[in-house]
């Protein structure tokens, strides 16, 4: 990536000049390359318990994904894992647990139909700790969409995942365990999806919210997005932490967070889509869908009711490799030159974290440019590669946090 230096009288100077916003109205955006996000019909798995001679196979939990079970000789079984619809990208997601009555080593074929496989299976037993496993028993993929494991089965349920499950309820229990520990989170649940769960957000900030600078912070817009789901977890309880600079963060600016936009995708176990059958990312124009609805209009109400310029807007989602998709240099937000100083101090931190930036200007109706359109605010994708270590994954996203504080606190 570029260098670039700027000198300090730059910066101030940059810094004084922007001007709050407050009379955000709510609007249809256009973008050059628009997308029709109206209802697509969607297959719904059957929830059942499959069994046959003593092997049973369940997706009967939120997140879980299995469409058929079948045995395929003495000791290969095959589970089908299929889309919620088509055309998608190819994200087979799958989540199903397994036992047998008496102990018994098997052939597990993971069938994924005209796609290939994305992510490294995980397991866990009794639905703990989900770990990759092992290399020497997964062999080689068939023509790319038929993974087989070797398994050893019991009567304690053995769970398999693409990745680890993080169901709506999970994220119901990170909110509630924050207000728990910090009296300055506010939370509520903003609106409902296409079948009615619930879309809960955070408000972060010490004392009144009234014209304060604004980040909003979404996440989990695609279910299988883990990395990126985690990432944002690391992030947001950095911005939480008691620490001078956190604490004087909070003090000036107020966080909006959204941290999962589709709980239909993520509890009925989808590949990519929202119960509407429809990239959720791809809706923010015409807002055709409920979930981008009701985001929308809440952070435009919210902001307008409390006179907040948004400046901010970061999207966790997660990839092949860690990257940071950003905004083409003639889209200049209202704090520029943010993003290249923020790249910059995440290039200099002291074991090089090395970010790859990729940068796009205004195309398809994402949260990027919804971000600088709605609000001229710097929009920032942050993508979380699949199979980044998950020590690595939380150390970067407290960096991000604590060098986005440091560029933000003083403006």
């Amino acid at each position: 990536m570029k260098t670039k230096t700027f000198s300090l009288l730059i910066i101030v100077v940059i810094i004084a000049g922007y001007s709050c916003n407050s009379a955000y109205k709510f609007r249809d955006l256009n973008y050059p390359t628009p997308v029709a996000t109206n209802d697509q019909p969607i297959s719904l798995q059957e929830k059942k318990l499959y069994e046959i001679d003593g092997v049973q196979l369940s997706n009967q939990f939120d997140g879980a994904r299995a469409n058929d079970f079948k045995k395929v000789n003495d000791s290969t079984y095959r589970v089908t894992i299929l889309p919620e619809n088509e055309p998608i990208n190819e994200s087979p997601h799958y989540a199903f647990w397994l036992s047998a009555s008496e102990n018994k080593d098997i052939h597990l074929e993971i069938y994924t139909g005209n796609y290939k496989h994305r992510y490294w299976p995980k397991l866990a037993r009794g639905n703990h700790s989900f770990i990759p496993i092992d290399s020497s028993r997964f062999d080689t993929l068939k023509a790319g969409n038929i993974a087989t494991l070797k398994l050893d089965l019991d009567a304690q349920k053995l769970y398999v995942a693409a990745q680890e499950l993080r169901p709506s309820s999970y994220t119901k229990k990170w909110i509630r365990g924050l207000k728990s520990k910090h009296t300055f989170i506010k939370s509520a649940t903003v609106g409902q999806s296409k079948l009615g769960r619930d879309i809960d957000y955070m408000d972060i900030g010490e004392g009144s919210p009234h014209r304060k600078p604004t980040l909003l912070i979404f996440s989990r817009t695609h279910p299988p997005e883990i990395t990126g789901y985690m990432a944002m977890e690391h992030y947001v309880e950095e911005i939480l932490a008691d620490t001078p600079l956190s604490n004087n963060f909070r003090k000036k600016y107020r966080i909006m967070v959204y941290p999962l936009i589709n709980p239909d995708g993520v509890d009925l176990g989808h590949w990519r889509h929202n119960a509407g059958g429809i990239d959720l990312n791809r809706d923010w124009s015409t807002f055709e869908q409920e979930e981008t609805k009701v985001v929308a209009q809440h952070a435009v109400a919210s902001a307008k009711e409390h006179k907040n310029e948004v400046v901010l807007g970061m999207d966790f989602h997660s990839t092949q490799e860690d990257v940071i998709y950003t905004h083409t240099d003639n889209r200049q937000s209202s704090i520029h030159p943010y993003k290249d100083l923020w790249i910059q101090a995440l290039e200099d931190d002291a074991i090089g974290l090395h970010p790859n930036e990729e940068a796009y200007d205004l195309g398809k109706p994402m949260t990027k440019g919804w971000f600088y359109l709605q609000f001229g605010a710097e929009g920032i994708i942050y993508e979380v590669g699949d199979d980044t270590d998950r020590d690595f994954l939380k150390y970067k996203a407290e960096v991000a946090a604590r060098e986005m504080m440091k560029l933000l606190v003083d403006f």
